[in-house]
């Protein structure tokens, strides 16, 4: 037998350092190839470190949480062979050439009778606590313990996770199985005390959103601008091209609607389509519109990038959109699709409020929030009609972006969406 060493790898971009993000092995396990072993965070994704090997996990090398250096050793696993250093060869080679001690001959005791069988108690599983989670709350966990839960009719949201921050585990499915559901003390008395306290470590990606939020708030001079959108129209619109073209060409959203609305207007604004060093002082403008659309996955808020949004019908828009959400949710989106974003658009979908304050991804100097469609009462040509109205909530870099130029793009949003012909005009 011998040790593999898997070293910290070079991710590239000038990486040095990265994040030990979460542990999917513990020491005793055996895996196989291509196992994902842990996920380390950069500053830009989250990365899957495989197995290379088939072995025995013997060491780890770090904690979660713990920022460790390209190069440094992260796990080390028992192998067949010699594996790859050279402890295993220097010990077989110091047990070959060492003397063979002399040892006296003694007849060979009487064999002992063989132990009677003996049954192995079933393992003890430890009873959980409730868990309260709220019914949209997504808990970690991966997709094969997600369709554990579905196939054994369990809700995640009341399991009790025992992996790193909490991750979901198939055996706390098992446990839970075995226990069955434990009533609450709260469902007995909703006005019990509770005095339980959690406490959960900031580490992976929601230190880096907390670092990436606390920068842009520190470094830019952020200044907010809401307008008032009639989308009756565009909604229809909507409408009318998923009952025509939806079975062939897939179904529309606002946000497709919005990305054409945001590249059109952009063509007047070019200054907003820019990204600013702050340290060299220098701003950046650009031609090719890579629209960043913030997405919420299980693991915090991320950043897929619908690249040359300009260059993209509305239906290639809709349909990148859908497979870098999809992407993003599922922990599959590569570093490439997570960075190199020139204006940021974000939506709470039905949640979106009423009006929002979103912070700038820095480096870009503008940001576009969408807030949710309500239907009220709106006096036109004299008239008392019903209109579907939603708010644009957008920021801005007030050191790059003046507050006319602004309001100026967000203008010129407006009318493209409420006369939605003219997104589709040259």
């Amino acid at each position: 037998m011998g040790t593999h060493v898997i070293k910290m790898p070079d991710i590239g971009e000038g990486i040095a350092e990265v994040e030990l993000s979460v542990w999917h092995v513990k020491v005793g396990d055996l895996v196989v190839e291509d196992q994902v072993l842990a996920d380390v965070m950069t500053d830009k994704a989250m990365v899957d470190i495989p197995s290379p090997v088939h072995g025995k996990v013997i060491s780890l090398g770090g904690e979660p949480g713990e920022v460790m250096a390209v190069g440094s050793i992260l796990i080390s696993i028992e192998v067949e062979g010699a594996g790859n250093t050279k402890d295993a060869p220097v010990a077989a080679e110091a047990v070959k050439t060492a003397p063979a001690p002399v040892v006296e001959a003694k007849p060979a005791p009487a064999p002992a009778p063989a132990p009677a069988p003996v049954s192995k108690p079933a393992p003890a599983v430890a009873a959980q606590a409730p868990v309260a989670r709220e019914a949209d709350e997504r808990p970690l966990a991966s997709p094969a313990v997600r369709k554990h839960a579905l196939d054994a009719g369990i809700a995640l949201r009341l399991v009790q996770g025992s992996g790193p921050a909490g991750r979901i585990l198939h055996e706390d499915l098992d446990a839970y199985l075995l226990q069955g559901p434990t009533p609450t003390k709260t469902a007995a008395n909703p006005y019990a005390e509770l005095n339980d306290e959690e406490q959960i470590p900031v580490i992976g990606m929601r230190r880096k959103i907390a670092q990436r939020m606390q920068d842009a708030t520190r470094r830019a001079a952020h200044f907010s601008y809401v307008e008032e959108i009639d989308v009756t129209a565009l909604d229809e619109l909507r409408v009318h091209l998923n009952e025509k073209h939806g079975a062939t060409r897939g179904k529309l959203t606002l946000l497709p609607f919005i990305v054409r609305a945001m590249v059109v207007a952009l063509r007047d604004f070019p200054q907003i389509n820019a990204r600013y060093d702050d340290d060299a002082q220098v701003i950046t403008r650009l031609g090719a519109v890579h629209v960043g659309v913030a997405t919420q996955s299980d693991v915090g808020l991320m950043v897929p990038v619908v690249r040359h949004a300009e260059a993209r019908s509305l239906w290639g828009n809709a349909e990148e959109i859908a497979r870098l959400a999809t992407a993003a949710r599922n922990g599959k989106a590569s570093r490439d699709e997570l960075s190199g974003s020139t204006i940021t658009l974000t939506s709470l979908g039905a949640l979106g409020g009423i009006v929002s304050t979103p912070v700038l991804n820095l480096p870009e100097v503008a940001i576009v929030g969408v807030n949710r469609i309500v239907e009220r009462p709106m006096v036109i040509k004299g008239q008392i009609v019903v209109r579907k109205m939603m708010n644009l909530s957008s920021s801005f870099d007030h050191r790059v972006v003046d507050g006319m130029d602004a309001a100026q793009f967000i203008q010129a949003i407006r009318g493209l969406l409420e006369q939605p012909a003219s997104l589709f005009l040259e």
